[in-house]
């Protein structure tokens, strides 16, 4: 099996800092890009993302699967059934301290133009917030911070690869019980 037939890392990534978020009590939350394939409350998306909180007090029946994160969750006083596909999950973090780690969109011109390697965005980019260096050899991994950190790494450039596109406001959550 080589690096194109692997599993995506993304689900296991997923996994792996809800139940970090879970072990330190902190509030896991998913920032979620939603398309027609993504079943949410739409009336509480804006600028087609949604950010949900996936803690246990929060959800009933969670599942962080290999493709879909399933769970029953109350908006408005209503109990509504959730369904969000891996690749859209664009971070997860903790709500107390914004640590967690955000992935790179999926976007279907990127799947048609750049073959299969393209399709396994589950690769995110670890940025140091001390330092604002890269830890990772390959750029594969990201630390949220809050913008106006001092230190944040910029492209250089005379880089051969595009620039990075702004970075994104961190998501909100209101929460309604």
């Amino acid at each position: 099996m080589n690096a194109l037939d692997s599993a995506s890392t993304r689900p296991y990534l997923i996994r792996a800092l809800y139940e970090w978020c879970t072990d330190n009590g902190f509030t896991p939350y998913v920032a979620v890009s939603v398309d027609e394939s993504v079943q949410v409350p739409r009336e509480y998306v804006k600028n087609n993302e949604i950010v949900l909180n996936i803690g246990f007090a929060a959800t009933s029946a969670l599942q962080l699967g290999n493709e879909f994160i399933e769970f029953k969750a109350r908006f408005a006083g209503s109990a509504r059934e959730i369904l969000v596909p891996i690749s859209h999950v664009i971070a997860i973090y903790a709500r107390e301290n914004g640590q967690g780690m955000a992935f790179p969109m999926v976007t279907a011109a990127a799947g048609k133009d750049a073959g299969p390697a393209a399709l396994d965005a589950s690769a995110p980019t670890l940025v140091s917030a001390a330092t604002g260096s890269m830890d990772a050899p390959d750029n594969r991994f990201m630390q949220l911070v809050p913008e106006s950190s001092p230190g944040v790494a910029e492209q250089d450039s005379d880089s051969s690869e595009p620039p990075e596109p702004p970075p994104r406001t961190r998501p909100s959550l209101t929460r309604v019980k």
